[in-house]
């Protein structure tokens, strides 16, 4: 919905918008109610407050919730399905035994986290992490030294690609608020991304390791301690270290009780480069058009674009995965399609929060605080890119979840990048980055990744705080920073 003419001056308007974070903070962390319900309750109350007629608060509020959810549903449901295929057939051990062969014992850690970052693509960290648990334990035991050796660089790179990369909600969620390109988006939440994670998140964690030695836990072995010998044999019917140790697994659910022999690596490598492939074509083609290389009109060029606009990729490599890691290693279709549909459930919830953080955006434009948000950073002269930072952060630190920061950043900066000239596509792309860097620092006893692995890692909350909450602050702190040094110069 359009923004109208303020019915309140910009001073009004900024104490409530401050307001209206404060409740919502109060309400998801005082009170423990539901984040999408606060984000609901908050964007009514915050409508009233700015004199929205009450005959358009509905039309305002379901127009921001139906626009953010028109794409970000699609990406993250796709995405989750395509994680479910490839955390199903195995997909996660093949890519660490493979890559553990080429660079080596001594590089473990490092093969590790690229596995990490290659499965963290459609996976949430959540889910990506828990499914190469098992891997990382037994990698750990049998090569010895300290777990934060071998888990942090995995830990950090789902961290690094669930924040800064699509088809994660919270960056799918934040570019469509402020309007960014998804593909730009991707193309620099890698180029960002990547280095990101080996700083803060490889070096930091052998680093970690020789300063802390945590010991393999035996919490995913049966109640027995791992040793060397407890490795999976991977030859054996395809069984995937979750299941060999313990751990859960949905697809363990879904499938068969014996699997057929897993995917080889080129495959499960194919599979996770192809959406990026299709992606990168658009972006590409995009960009020869609007240089006038070639002719947009097209249909080489149009068709190009079509199947690598980002939910057209994730939908052809979802059906590409259903045949190659499914269909043709002797999975039913109602195998196949139960796998699918049990991925789901777990991101209903990330779907109705990030839809409903749209909705909040679109009070807060509809409102006119955006514009008011805008003069005000105007005459402190404080870069929309820093203070887009810097608003994520204090959220990240006052309620915990990188999601709700992220989209409530989004939200909150959309009218005020509306507000502002000359900002360019890759500037937007760029501030997407800003916002995912903000909402990855300080992560703490309010985070759910924190206590994931706190307990997973069975560390005690102060050694936590030194490792994972130190590396969450490092990634975020060079994720934005290069975003900063970047956008000077593009």
């Amino acid at each position: 919905m359009p923004e109208v003419e303020p019915a309140l001056g910009a001073g009004p308007l900024l104490l409530i918008a401050a307001a209206a974070v404060g409740v919502l903070l109060f309400l998801i962390m005082k009170l423990k109610l539901h984040a999408f319900l606060a984000l609901v309750l908050v964007s009514l109350l915050t409508a009233l407050a700015t004199r929205i007629p009450v005959a358009d608060v509905v039309t305002t509020l379901t127009t921001g919730f139906g626009s953010t959810l028109a794409n970000v549903a699609l990406l993250v449901g796709l995405g989750a399905m395509l994680g479910r295929l490839l955390e199903h057939s195995g997909g996660a051990q093949v890519l660490a035994d493979s890559l553990i062969r080429r660079f080596g014992e001594k590089r473990a850690p490092l093969a590790l986290g690229v596995a990490a970052l290659l499965f963290g693509f459609p996976i949430f960290f959540d889910a990506g992490l828990v499914v190469f648990l098992p891997i990382v334990f037994t990698v750990a035991a049998r090569l010895g030294g300290s777990l934060l050796t071998y888990g942090l660089p995995v830990a950090g790179a789902f961290a690094v690609m669930h924040a800064f990369v699509p088809p994660h909600p919270g960056p799918v969620a934040a570019a469509e608020l402020i309007g960014a390109d998804i593909g730009l988006t991707l193309v620099f939440g890698l180029l960002i991304g990547l280095p990101t994670w080996y700083l803060g998140g490889y070096l930091f964690g052998l680093w970690a390791g020789r300063r802390y030695d945590v010991a393999v836990p035996d919490i995913l072995a049966d109640g027995s301690p791992r040793t060397a010998d407890d490795e999976p044999d991977p030859s054996v019917e395809g069984t995937s270290p979750a299941i060999a140790s313990g751990g859960s697994s949905a697809g363990a659910r879904t499938g068969t009780a014996t699997r057929p022999a897993p995917p080889r690596f080129g495959t499960v490598v194919g599979i996770l480069l192809l959406p990026l492939v299709l992606i990168f074509l658009n972006t590409g083609l995009s960009t020869l058009a609007s240089a006038g290389v070639v002719d947009e009109s097209s249909v080489v060029v149009q068709a190009g674009q079509l199947v690598g606009a980002t939910p057209v990729a994730l939908l052809i490599t979802v059906l590409v995965a259903s045949v190659v890691l499914g269909l043709r290693r002797g999975q039913s279709g109602a195998q196949v399609e139960s796998i699918v549909n049990s991925a789901l459930g777990p991101v209903c919830a990330i779907i109705l929060i990030t839809g409903a953080g749209g909705m909040f955006g679109g009070v807060l434009r509809a409102s006119g605080i955006g514009t008011a948000l805008a003069d005000v950073l105007g005459d402190i002269g404080l870069p929309v890119i820093v203070a887009a930072f810097v608003v994520s952060v204090l959220l990240r630190i006052a309620q915990g979840s990188a999601t709700v920061a992220l989209t409530t950043t989004a939200g909150l900066m959309a009218p005020v990048i509306e507000a502002s000239d000359g900002l360019t596509s890759i500037d937007l792309a760029l501030i997407v980055i800003a916002i995912a860097a903000g909402a990855t620092v300080l992560s703490h006893v309010n985070d759910s990744g924190f206590w994931l692995v706190s307990r997973f890692f069975q560390m005690d909350e102060k050694t936590t705080l030194k490792t994972w909450t130190v590396m969450e602050t490092l990634l975020g702190t060079i994720g934005f920073a290069l975003a900063l040094v970047l956008s000077l110069f593009l």
